[in-house]
């Protein structure tokens, strides 16, 4: 079977070239194959992105429309992931690569399953966004500082793809930094809904809504903390998961 190439590191989907022209035009299959599936999640990425800025949306605006749009993108994303891990699997099978290049596609495939349940995320936000609405739930809830939390998790999902791109582990590290302020956020909200619901019994239903609004935007946080480890281990070859910040910082800049 043919030898997979190591992948430069400008690219997560772009391998060495080969010395001789038989080998090189195997690589330039593989190349060819492992940049679709880059093109790919990075397309998911961008549906997945629209799903929270439509979420979002939809919680500013109390707009039933977004919350179908939001739903309708998750269709989509789920389609992605099913056909992303199929052509990971062919890959894997035909070509057999070992080291730098198997871990490239197992990071396409934890990042494909994270930003899929991102998806869910999202679409969970929506329903809940329809459930306040449907409620008649007062526009007086603290959903502005709810949309704060939220523009911060779209911000790490974009830049968490950009890193993926581009295969900058600086830029990993920094979203890692940046996921201590979203959990700053969930906490402070948290303690706000707490005083809403003492002060009115009546704004309990719905503060309990907002509780799992802010929950699942601290979740999609999460994942794009997940795809900032997958760069470093994809670039470095270690895996940083449960391991300190300041370890991190020290052991990969």
């Amino acid at each position: 079977s043919p030898s997979a190439r190591k992948p430069k590191t400008t690219s997560p989907a772009v391998s060495a070239e080969e010395d001789t022209v038989p080998e090189k035009h195997l690589s330039s299959q593989f190349d060819s194959e492992l940049n679709g599936v880059s093109t790919r999640v990075m397309e998911m990425g961008g549906l997945v992105e629209s799903q929270i800025r439509h979420a979002i949306y939809a919680l500013s605006q109390f707009s039933l429309e977004s919350v179908d749009q939001v739903l309708a993108i998750e269709e989509r994303v789920n389609a992605m992931e099913v056909e992303i891990d199929h052509d990971l699997s062919t890959i894997i099978a035909r070509r057999q690569p070992t080291a730098r290049d198997l871990r490239l596609l197992l990071a396409f495939s934890k990042a494909t399953a994270n930003l899929e349940r991102m998806g869910d995320e999202a679409s969970k936000m929506a329903r809940m966004v329809r459930s306040i609405i449907e409620g008649g739930a007062p526009r007086s809830l603290p959903t502005g500082d709810l949309r704060l939390a939220a523009d911060l998790a779209s911000g790490q999902l974009r830049k968490a793809l950009d890193a993926f791109a581009r295969l900058d582990v600086k830029m990993a590290v920094a979203i890692l930094k940046e996921d201590d302020l979203i959990d700053q956020e969930f906490g402070g909200f948290v303690r706000k809904l707490i005083t809403y619901m003492m002060e009115d019994a009546r704004t309990i239903s719905p503060s309990l809504d907002l509780l799992f609004l802010a929950k699942a935007i601290e979740r999609i946080g999460d994942h794009s903390k997940n795809i900032a480890e997958l760069i470093i281990y994809l670039v470095k070859g270690m895996d940083v998961r449960h391991t300190s910040l300041g370890d991190i910082e020290s052991a990969v800049l």
